[in-house]
């Protein structure tokens, strides 16, 4: 998902679209919440669910997202505390946090002390 987005903003599409999972939905709710893309909808095709993101540029048509890196992998996953997690790139990025009570940004998760597994950063 995370790679479909960044190559998405590579060719400056105006929307990409992935195979449906409850994660890959939380996620780009996520991305849309701190404004790093413009609009997440589910759509359903006959059999198959996808989830359509409509990216956002800035003015001078650069992309919004000007970074996304997988931390946690299937090979090595990576838990955090909540004293351990630090701010993205000075506090203009954002961790996605995978906690006991959801998804959420690593701001937040340190507000609300809780610890999980980190699934990626945006900036």
């Amino acid at each position: 998902m995370l790679t479909i987005i960044k190559n998405g903003q590579a060719v400056n599409k105006e929307t990409v679209t992935f195979p449906y999972s409850k994660l890959k939905f939380e996620i780009a709710k996520i991305l849309e919440k701190n404004n790093l893309v413009s609009k997440t909808e589910r759509k359903e095709k006959k059999t198959n669910k996808i989830i359509e993101i409509s990216l956002k540029y800035r003015e001078d048509k650069t992309p919004v997202i000007s970074g996304l890196k997988k931390i946690s992998k299937p090979g090595q996953r990576v838990y955090l505390g909540w004293r351990e997690l630090k701010s993205v790139k000075s506090g203009f990025g954002r961790a996605i946090i995978s906690t006991p009570q959801g998804l959420m940004t690593n701001k937040e998760a340190r507000k609300k002390k809780l610890g999980g597994e980190v699934i990626c950063e945006v900036w």
